[in-house]
């Protein structure tokens, strides 16, 4: 007689649900999604996310937790791709910090903290403008120097959640979308089709989880989508500044997705004209041509964030809860799916022991 599978119910189907379905599938459990969206669109922040995958750079700002977890995650990562069978979705080119010359002590202080924090690393190499200029030459006519972090990569967020959901649901995943959650407890799922029970329960709603989850806040970001045929940056680019740190990501076919703004609030309203205008700007500094781009969208959405700002993953009161990914969720899903798993499959051991 074959033995039932393990079943889990997972509430929210962004980044951090449909990675963690991904894993639990892969491992023999039987998987159910809730999500308040289509399958192939949303609200959910994965689709406003430029899918950066950059453990290095955000050694300048975040825990040393974020650089593990993103080291880990980059190893993951090529694993999900291969699953997938969507090589496309992912970009190892690395990533290049720059800086112009009024803020070179930014760029200066940076390389200090990687060289203090990662002595002796081989993927991190200091370029002058003759380096530059053999990686990108486009940007050496702007930048005397870079620092090139060859690890770094980057995902092409809506090509990978439709790659996700066709995987998932092709392997067996039942889906139910457009349909909120309104309840969630140890076995249980009540949502607007009705009451759904499972072995086991995950909560990966994000903002969604609020009431459940005290401290949990929104962190607006605003990101601006362009189309520049006359430029040609093929690795992802930080522009070191005072006030901000802009990013450049390419996208498929001379668009490039931009973004800088991490405001506290939970508005998801549009883009204000202030950073709009920082935003162009930089980008104009980046590269002259893209003074001729054009404007295809603008983006705005919050990702969820703990006081801490340091992600969560912990089972209470049987329902797994995976969340306060803050920033970093395409840097950190496949690590804290991991993590889930493992912590899923080592109380389920015990409960079985102890029966």
């Amino acid at each position: 007689m074959t033995q039932a599978r393990t079943t889990v119910g997972i509430a929210g189907a962004g980044i951090m649900g449909r990675l963690l379905a991904l894993r639990l599938q892969h491992a023999g459990y039987q998987v159910t999604l809730f999500d308040r969206d289509p399958i192939e669109c949303g609200s959910a922040a994965a689709y406003t996310a430029a899918g950066m995958l950059a453990p290095y750079t955000e050694l300048e700002s975040a825990e040393s937790l974020i650089y593990e977890l993103g080291q880990r995650s980059l190893s993951l990562w090529p694993d999900i791709v291969a699953q997938l069978d969507a090589p496309e979705v992912f970009h190892s080119g690395g990533s290049l910090a720059v800086a112009h010359g009024q803020d070179a002590a930014d760029l200066e202080h940076f390389n200090q903290l990687l060289a203090r924090k990662l002595p002796g690393e081989p993927g991190i190499a200091f370029l002058d403008r003759q380096g530059l200029a053999e990686l990108e030459p486009e940007l050496a006519p702007q930048f005397g120097n870079a620092t090139f972090l060859a690890a770094e990569s980057w995902v092409y967020t809506d090509t990978l959640m439709a790659a996700l959901a066709d995987t998932l649901q092709a392997n067996g995943a039942l889906w139910h979308s457009q349909c909120e959650v309104s309840e969630l407890q140890a076995k249980l799922i009540v949502s607007a089709n009705g009451r759904h029970h499972f072995d086991w329960v995950a909560d990966c709603r994000g903002l969604g989880a609020a009431e459940d989850l005290p401290g949990l806040r929104g962190v607006r970001g605003e990101v601006i989508e362009v189309y520049a045929p006359e430029v040609s940056i093929s690795r992802m680019v930080r522009l070191m500044h005072p006030r901000y740190r802009l990013y450049l990501v390419p996208r498929a076919n001379h668009h490039y997705l931009l973004g800088a703004t991490q405001i506290e609030s939970d508005d998801t309203s549009e883009i204000s004209v202030r950073s709009a205008l920082e935003l162009l700007s930089a980008l104009y500094a980046i590269h002259p041509a893209f003074a001729e781009a054009r404007i295809v969208a603008t983006r705005t959405n919050c990702r969820p964030a703990l006081l801490d700002n340091q992600p969560l993953v912990r089972l209470e009161e049987g329902v797994l809860q995976v969340n306060g990914l803050y920033r970093h969720g395409y840097l950190l899903a496949p690590a804290m799916a991991e993590r889930a798993q493992q912590l899923l499959d080592a109380t389920q051991s015990s409960v079985k022991q102890a029966i």
